[in-house]
């Protein structure tokens, strides 16, 4: 490669660039930039070594990143790069089998489903079961199908392994599920996977065709592979086993979509003479930001070591703001936001992360408020989220009988047979008795032309409205009416069987934060009604629809942040069993996700980092009394602003916590009884207690519990 191609790279660039045959495993750090590492890598090929560029696979996860790189290795070598493929997964999927149809047994004009055609093939195939798609959503079934499908396995490997009539349920709606897609000569996108995997298994000679086709395998983000995608690259890559994989071990945040961590942790295991070169010399952020994200990632033990440095020294330190609740947290954001604009920074070079959706309710309110614009990223703004806009649907009706548009959106949510025909008779009807539909509802036999499940469906929902109307007028709070409306109206229900697990408590906790305004609303209401918080939320909504000028603040989920960069950045929540995460804090695989999570999170900031917890936080509509994570606890002093922390257990004059309780004291309660003590963490802050339901964690300092005599 010409010397000007070689300049501006670091020296295990050049050697990752310049590597010859054989399998080749990069680990690329965050701002490492490993793209630079993969096009150059590739123009080495075809320029110094004469390898032909259709003989090269490049493969990355997003098509605009396989558009970015096709520009860049483009500019590297001219008209050429036109012959080699760049592309993700799934394009290079469809692109054989649109050649191998044959082998695929499937016409070559073969139709790919999206979300949508699945659906509906889903909920036909629910309907002739019998099933209730409210108790078994056609989304739950298609995402049981695609984590099977992402393993590799049939509808019959599902059978086999099922261990009740459930799990042979959805094995039954998998074999039918396929078979409609042949009948109709179509894959989802999950089958473009699998369907090649499969065909290159069984087929040696068209194996043999694209193995020879394919001399080259390079492969992007490596640590987001699944098992079929691992399959993919090791079967291409032979026999000659010119396989480069690039990634980042320390970044792999995404197992619940599927993604094997241990595809990048055990590729030595594949290939025991691959070399392997660690980038390390970051180009994005702080020595003090990468001091704090190399001393938080590197207590998770299953990674290859590796530590980032850069050559900016010093930096800003990393603050860690405490904030006594969720709403002071939400001001020191708006604090930190003025204060970066006042210095000239621009809104686009601001972000803040949160770990759930639900986080982002209370710091949208203070930048509306404030006037800041802002966007949410992965995401619409919460009061603009599918659930939220439901369950305000059933309160807006309720505070308003004749609003034909909230009653419609509640009829048809969560799915009750009232479909569009149904709605329209019934809004017929009442424009000829001069009533609202509303009140229809409650005498469903005026409404002509309704089947007898519609009639019992807009009667059940007629029956809860006027419950929920009662309930406002005789002065039940709005968050009570709310918690009714949720669980009466099968809202939490669908909510839960509707996809994925984490992606229907996430939607549920949407709905639990509006609970908690309301909450909130009114505790601090003269006299609280149910009209007057609609008409608080409609005032923010409204103010929300301001014209911004000099950019926009961008507020996302730490998953949404992989990839992005800005000058600064503020990681909110930062509480045990809220970042890490309730659910993982048990698993030590899912903790050492939630670490990684957070390393991603740290490594966003270029030039400023703020990292927030609070004393006590309403989450799920309950107040709960918070510690600092244990990632906070994880960054050395020396990365942090001390006149900016006051560390409750640290040596700079901030007062230590000694717990008042012992391994093996008995305690008292006084909400779950007595217990005894089994164990003792956080330097005192946390106390784990056994009590005759079950095992909990409290608050050494905040519990309200005392210490039995003798």
């Amino acid at each position: 490669m010409s010397e000007e191609l070689l300049k501006g790279l670091n020296a295990p660039q050049r050697e990752a660039v310049l590597h010859a045959d054989g399998p080749l495993l990069v680990l690329a750090g965050a701002g490492s930039g490993k793209t630079r590492v993969i096009t150059h890598r590739i123009a080495h090929l075809v320029r110094d070594r004469g390898v032909a560029p259709p003989a090269i696979l490049a493969i990355t996860f997003t098509n605009k990143a396989a558009g970015e790189m096709r520009e860049r290795i483009g500019a590297l070598i001219g008209p050429a790069a036109s012959g080699l493929w760049a592309s993700t997964f799934h394009s290079a999927c469809a692109r054989m089998l649109r050649i191998e149809h044959q082998a695929a047994g499937y016409d070559r004009a073969f139709s790919i489903y999206d979300d949508a055609d699945q659906q509906r093939i889903m909920r036909e195939l629910l309907k002739d079961e019998g099933i209730d798609p409210k108790r078994l959503s056609p989304r739950a079934v298609l995402g049981r199908i695609s984590a099977a499908k992402n393993e590799l396995l049939h509808p019959g490997d599902l059978a086999d392994q099922a261990a009740d009539e459930a799990e042979q349920g959805i094995a039954r709606l998998y074999q039918r599920y396929q078979d409609r897609l042949m009948a109709n000569q179509a894959m989802d996108f999950d089958d473009l996977l699998m369907v090649t995997v499969d065909m290159l298994r069984r087929d040696a000679v068209v194996r043999e065709r694209w193995q020879r086709r394919f001399r080259y395998v390079l492969v992007d983000e490596y640590q987001d592979t699944n098992h079929a995608q691992y399959w993919l690259v090791r079967i291409l890559a032979e026999p000659e086993r010119n396989v480069t994989v690039v990634g980042d071990d320390d970044q792999g945040i995404y197992s619940w979509r599927g993604a094997d961590i241990r595809n990048i942790l055990e590729f030595r295991a594949d290939y025991p003479d691959a070399a392997t070169i660690a980038l390390e010399q970051n180009y994005r952020s702080t020595a003090t930001i990468l001091d704090a994200a190399n001393a938080v990632v590197r207590n998770n033990r299953g990674r290859h070591p590796k530590r980032l440095f850069t050559d900016r020294q010093g930096g800003e330190p990393v603050a860690v703001s405490v904030c006594s609740d969720e709403h002071d947290e939400a001001r020191m954001v708006l604090r930190e936001i003025s204060r970066a604009s006042a210095e000239g920074r621009s809104l686009d070079d601001i972000a803040v992360f949160y770990r759930t959706h639900a986080q982002s309710r209370v710091i949208e309110d203070q930048l509306v408020r404030a006037g800041v614009a802002y966007q949410v990223l992965g995401g619409p703004r919460f009061y603009e989220r599918a659930e939220v806009k439901d369950l305000m649907a059933y309160l807006r009706v309720v505070a308003n009988p004749a609003d034909r548009e909230a009653f419609a959106r509640a009829a048809g949510s969560p799915k009750r047979g009232l479909g569009p025909a149904a709605l329209a008779r019934i809004a017929q009807a009442a424009e000829s008795v001069g009533r609202p539909m509303d009140d229809l509802a409650r005498e469903p036999d005026l409404v002509p032309g309704l089947t007898a499940t519609q009639r019992d469906a807009l009667g059940s929902l007629g029956s809860l409205l006027e419950r929920l109307r009662q309930m406002d007028a005789t002065g039940a709070p709005p968050d009570r009416v709310m918690e009714r409306a949720i669980e009466d109206s099968g809202l939490r229900e669908a909510l839960l069987a509707d996809g994925p697990a984490e992606a229907g408590l996430g939607r549920l906790d949407n709905l639990q934060e509006l609970v908690g305004m309301a909450g909130e609303y009114a505790g601090r209401a003269e006299e609280p009604s149910l009209t007057g918080f609609l008409e608080e939320v409609a005032l923010v909504s409204a103010v929300d629809e301001a014209e911004d000028t000099g950019g926009r603040v961008t507020l996302m989920t730490v998953h949404n942040a992989k990839g992005l960069e800005y000058d600064v950045v503020l990681v909110t929540g930062l509480e045990e069993g809220l970042f890490p995460h309730a659910r993982s804090i048990d698993d030590p695989d899912g903790l050492e996700e939630e670490r990684r999570l957070c390393y991603v999170a740290l490594t966003r900031a270029r030039e400023r980092l703020v990292l927030s917890h609070a004393d006590s936080r309403a989450l799920r509509g309950n107040r709960m009394y918070a510690i600092p994570s244990r990632f906070i606890e994880e960054i050395p002093d020396e990365a942090l602003g001390r006149e900016l922390v006051p560390r409750r257990d640290g040596p700079s004059g901030a007062t230590i916590t000694v717990s008042p309780y012992d391994v093996g004291d008995a305690v008292v309660h006084e909400s779950f009884g007595e217990g005894v003590i089994t164990g003792v963490q956080q330097k005192g802050r946390l106390i784990q207690v056994r009590f005759d339901d079950k095992e909990r964690i409290l608050m050494a300092d905040m519990a309200p519990m005392r210490r039995l005599a003798g």
